[in-house]
């Protein structure tokens, strides 16, 4: 999966939760949870841009380390409208699946950019620990 596939991939993350944060009822903790998911959701997507334009790896990885908080603090809010029955679990699993997803790939992602920043490239290019 390339730059481009996660962009969009987050992107329709953030709609996906919008539109399952709109579904909430009329609640003082719906309206609650509401907001939370919406802003965690679309920081998502918001933030894995600002990492693909990074002016450094620490700053790639910082901005990554970002979206990993907002896409789990997203699955957090999901798991807790299936908790407190705020919405089916049918409108609701799917959706989870693909927050905790995004956040194993950006995690692995982060992880990988840090080991590569302790290599150096040789003068016959191999990288070296």
């Amino acid at each position: 999966m390339d730059e481009n596939d996660l962009k969009k991939r987050t992107k329709e993350f953030a709609h996906r939760c919008v539109k399952l944060a709109l579904a909430l009822p009329e609640t003082p903790l719906g309206r609650h949870i509401r907001f939370q998911l919406i802003k965690c959701s679309t920081s998502v997507a918001a933030n894995y841009r600002a990492a693909c334009v990074a002016q450094s790896k620490a700053d790639f990885v910082s901005k990554l380390s970002i979206v990993i908080e907002e896409a789990d603090e997203s699955s957090f809010w999901m798991e807790f409208i299936l908790e407190e029955k705020l919405l089916n679990e049918r409108q609701v699993i799917g959706l989870l699946k693909e927050g905790k997803e995004l956040t194993a790939i950006f995690v692995t992602s982060r992880k990988t950019t840090k080991d590569r920043s302790s290599e150096f490239v040789t003068e016959n290019g191999l990288y070296v620990k």
